[in-house]
Order: C-alpha cells, then sequence, then structure tokens
C-alpha cells in the first residue's frame, strides 16, 4: 500500500499547553487506521489540524503527496477529506431528511463544483439512499431531536457520505452507542472500506477499534508512540505504560485479555 495522508513533525500549542509535540503518522491508502491515547494526548487536535480547523505551529500534512497545511477546512473538503465530530452535530427540530439536504446543499457550497449541483430530486434519492445504507431510512420523517444518539450519530455518518469524500475522519463515533449500534457502525465502516475508503478513527472504545482496524496508533502526550497491527499495539507495555495511573488503564487492560484470540 502507498502513504495517502501524511503528517510530519506537527506542533501545536495553545497558550502554555502543548497539544502536539513532534507528532508524525502515515495512513496508508484504503486502511482503516485507528488513533487511541489517553484523553490530552492529542488525538482530536490532530484532527483538527488535518482537516483545516487548527492551524499548526510547526510541521507539515500531505495528501497523496500534496502539502495541505493550513488550507482551511473548505479547501481540505473539497480534496476530499471529510469528517464527523465528537459531539453529533445535527438540526434537532428538522427531519432526518431535511438534516440530509441542509448537508448536500452545505457541502455543494464548500465543494464549489464546475458541474451543476443536482436537482432536490437526485438530491432526495442520494439522501435516502444512503440514510438507507445506514439503517435508518424508516426515520426520514422524524425529527432528529426524537433519535437516539447512535442513530445520530448514524445521521452524521450518512449526510458526511453525501460529498462521497475518499478520506473519512471519524471522531469516537461509537462514542455514547449501544452495543447493537455499535455492530451496525462497525459493519457500516468495513463496507465503506471495502468500497475504496481510507478512514482514520478516534476511538475510546477498545474492542471497537481493534475489530475494524488494520493499524493503530497510539498518542501519547502530542505524539505518536507506536504505530502496529492491533495485536502487536495490545501486548505492548509501552501502551499500558501511556494508560497507566487511570480508569482507561485498566479498561484497556481488561480489553487486551478479552479480546486475545478474538475479532480479527
Amino acid at each position: 500500500m502507498t502513504a495517502l495522508l501524511e503528517v510530519s513533525g506537527i506542533e501545536k500549542s495553545f497558550g502554555g499547553i502543548r497539544a502536539l509535540n513532534g507528532c508524525s503518522l502515515t495512513v496508508e491508502r484504503g486502511m482503516i487506521h485507528g488513533l487511541i491515547g489517553p484523553n490530552g494526548s492529542g488525538k482530536t487536535t490532530l484532527f483538527n489540524v488535518l482537516t483545516g480547523y487548527e492551524n499548526p505551529d510547526a510541521g507539515e500534512v500531505r495528501l497523496d503527496g500534496v502539502v495541505i497545511t493550513g488550507i482551511g477546512p473548505g479547501k481540505v473538503f473539497r480534496l476530499g477529506i471529510g469528517r464527523t465530530f465528537q459531539l453529533t452535530r445535527v438540526f434537532i427540530r428538522l427531519s432526518v431528511l431535511d438534516n440530509m439536504l441542509i448537508a448536500a446543499q452545505h457541502q455543494h457550497k464548500w465543494l464549489r463544483s464546475a458541474l451543476r449541483s443536482p436537482g432536490q430530486g437526485g438530491e432526495r434519492a442520494k439522501a435516502m439512499e444512503l440514510l438507507d445504507f445506514v439503517g435508518i431510512a424508516r426515520l426520514a420523517e422524524l425529527e432528529a431531536g426524537a433519535l437516539s444518539y447512535g442513530q445520530r450519530k448514524l445521521l452524521e455518518l450518512a449526510y458526511l457520505l453525501m460529498a462521497d469524500p475518499d478520506v473519512l475522519l471519524l471522531d469516537e463515533p461509537a462514542g455514547g452507542v449501544n452495543p447493537t449500534l455499535i455492530n451496525q457502525l462497525a459493519d457500516k465502516i468495513k463496507e465503506l472500506n471495502s468500497a475504496g475508503k481510507t478512514i482514520l478513527v478516534v476511538e475510546h472504545n477498545m474492542e471497537f477499534v481493534m475489530g475494524i482496524c488494520g493499524r493503530i496508533t497510539v498518542m501519547h502526550q502530542g505524539r505518536a508512540l507506536l504505530t502496529d497491527v492491533p495485536a502487536a499495539v495490545r501486548s505492548d507495555p509501552r501502551v499500558l505504560d501511556a494508560y497507566l495511573g487511570g480508569a482507561e488503564d485498566e479498561g484497556l487492560e481488561a480489553e487486551a485479555v478479552r479480546t486475545e484470540g478474538g475479532s480479527k
């Protein structure tokens, strides 16, 4: 596989706090790549730098060999990188379908395509197709505020796909989601990857991330501690050291025992 998304020596500070400290990372084309680490290790800040929401103090981001550092979220989006957020962003008083159509309008504005945007009928058909893909088409006329948190995560994934980005950055897709919908999310992420999408996932749910990712990077104190296949990450003592001193460490250690020889 070839490198698609490359991060080299990224530095980012907020006042006296150094969020990223010489962080480097390579995501291969066609891979589901996980990004894990304790709270405050720099995962979301790195996502913000990758997608243009934050400008790094130093370092470089490249997409398919082209430098995209600091170009802004609109330009990053036009280049084919889409993202979700830790907290779902939906219009709670609008229907699920209307949320999709608003997403389409916003994306057309960002994409500024030379081609004519699809008409309302085409957008509705695509929106319903994607809602069906994530399993919530039956809820299309329901107010988004009536959705469960897990269903909102599925809606956010669906409207991200309206623009058909080549690279998906998913920020804690399994956070706060019940086990049934977590399995559904995992299946959809794998299906998108099989269709050619490159996916970078920030996640605290170890069972989820170990089950879907081909490679995992562990973040610690603003930099990448190691990158390897899930089985190697699970057994590396540096990972447990990085999590040491909190409940997350205990959760990771328990997960290492529970998933040993488990999902591939």
